[in-house]
């Protein structure tokens, strides 16, 4: 009887600890993919359109303006004249950051301003870790407040 009670709190003590940490690497997974997105967003700050291509997966999907763009080469085409003039026209910032259960897929949410600094709309990333262990986008779509 004494040996099974020392079992069950042997195993309560490992599942109390292990699930302990699987949430501190949820943190860190979390605040990893935020930082990446923040790094993301700054490529439109810094204007700087190869770093934004680096952070598309080759089988991302955008969609804004009611038409997916399918494919990294299709996303940098779309995307291109946004990084063409000097004047910043959007920015955004991450503010909420879910990771699954299996730490491959997260989702980021969080404003998209104009350039007053305004916020017009939402944008909704979800980012895969690929087998190199690098985050890559996979699907961006951003939700205008005015329509």
């Amino acid at each position: 009887m004494m040996k099974r009670y020392f079992s069950n709190l042997f195993i309560l003590g490992f599942l109390f600890i292990n699930s302990a940490a699987i949430a501190q690497d949820i943190e860190e997974m979390e605040a990893e993919v935020a930082k990446i997105e923040n790094a993301f967003a700054k490529t439109m700050t810094d204007r700087d359109f190869d770093a934004f291509q680096s952070f598309l997966d080759p089988d991302t999907v955008f969609w804004s303006d009611g038409k997916p763009l399918r494919g990294a080469k299709a996303v940098a085409a779309g995307w291109k004249p946004l990084y063409e003039s000097t004047e910043v026209p959007f920015s955004w910032k991450s503010e909420t950051v879910l990771v699954n259960p299996d730490g491959r897929i997260v989702f980021s949410t969080g404003p998209v301003m104009n350039a007053n600094g305004e916020i017009y709309a939402y944008f909704n990333s979800v980012w895969r870790k690929n087998d190199a262990g690098e985050w890559k986008i996979i699907f961006d779509k951003g939700t205008n407040l005015n329509q």
